[in-house]
């Protein structure tokens, strides 16, 4: 299952990257007036809907991982999870 979800997620980040390139395109040809302004307007709306299908497909991977340790009897409390603090303190010590 994460293998599909694994090779999915790479195909979307690859659909991202290319939708802001083709958003930066745009943006370029407007600028030269070779196209109108809808047409950086469509690019950039394209680009957030592949930026919402990855996030989509991140969520789905995280919430099958939950599933299946739960399935395995795994799980947690909410008094177990970190709090506010310590996830800040996690989120600026990882990169971009």
């Amino acid at each position: 299952m994460d293998s599909f979800f694994g090779e999915q997620s790479g195909v979307q980040d690859e659909a991202v990257r290319l939708a802001r390139q083709a958003v930066q395109l745009t943006i370029n040809e407007y600028k030269a007036g070779a196209v109108p302004y809808t047409s950086v307007v469509t690019a950039q709306a394209t680009a957030l809907g592949n930026e919402q299908a990855a996030l989509t497909i991140r969520e789905n991977r995280l919430i099958a991982s939950v599933a299946l340790i739960e399935a395995f009897g795994g799980g947690w409390h909410v008094s177990q999870l970190p709090g506010d603090k310590a996830m800040s303190s996690t989120a600026s010590h990882a990169g971009p």
